[in-house]
């Protein structure tokens, strides 16, 4: 399928793995105390450890804030591989969200996707994490939907409740909404349900939301490996094939 920017009056992202570069961080984080305990995992089993505490402890209702996500998944982790929880790290890895750097390509591509429709955000994050990372992107999104808003956490609906709601309260229907994301669970199967066109951002060497629920099931109408590449797209400079997440 070919989409065009002028299809669309509102982009939505997600943030984390999409436009913060989030992965590489943890990765290190987990290996370095990973070896400092005797650990014998390396960087891919630490991630898809991680990956599969996320997705269990942010089922949970109430749902938790997400630096108290962070420390039920480092709780769970050492748990996994039967080392006692270090306080300290476990206070680290909570706030690690105020490190997490932008992609190389996220301000330029927000900012040429602003200059003609509504940007919005659609997060799995607390709203003071998010702040100190729209700080990174220096960007202001039109919308933001944050798991703190809605009491949940993606791939369930609210997210998307919510922030179609938003943008039709705007004047902007659902089928003038695109929605990106780098996680096949979390952002490409949800939209697919609710009838929203939307394109996979697939990060080279990424692992963080390509498995686990539905997201096998994914089908993205658009499928680039960078935000660049996406703007492009959109814009007309390249036209590259639509690929199924199957």
């Amino acid at each position: 399928m070919t989409l065009r920017l002028s299809d669309f009056d509102a982009v939505t992202f997600d943030v984390y793995g999409t436009l913060i570069d989030w992965e590489p961080s943890i990765a290190k984080f987990l290996t370095r105390w990973a070896n400092d305990n005797g650990v014998e995992a390396d960087a891919n089993a630490l991630v898809m450890a991680f990956d599969g505490a996320r997705a269990a402890i942010q089922k949970e209702r109430p749902a938790h804030l997400y630096p108290e996500v962070l420390n039920r998944c480092f709780d769970r982790i050492c748990a996994q591989f039967g080392v006692a929880v270090d306080p300290d790290l476990r206070r680290q890895f909570s706030a690690a969200p105020h490190t997490w750097p932008a992609f190389a390509d996220s301000h330029a591509g927000l900012k040429r996707l602003q200059a003609s429709t509504k940007v919005g955000a659609f997060s799995n994050i607390d709203q003071a994490s998010l702040n100190t990372s729209c700080d990174n992107l220096d960007f202001r999104f039109d919308l933001v939907v944050t798991a703190q808003r809605v009491g949940a956490y993606k791939p369930d609906w609210p997210h998307f409740d919510t922030g179609i709601g938003d943008l039709m309260r705007m004047g902007i229907p659902r089928e003038r909404i695109l929605h990106v994301g780098q996680s096949l669970r979390a952002d490409i199967t949800p939209a697919n349900r609710l009838g929203v066109r939307c394109a996979w951002v697939n990060r080279p060497g990424r692992l963080l939301g390509l498995s686990g629920e539905g997201a096998a099931e994914a089908k993205p109408d658009l499928t680039v490996s960078s935000l660049a590449e996406l703007v492009a797209a959109l814009t007309g400079a390249v036209q590259p094939a639509a690929v199924s997440a199957s």
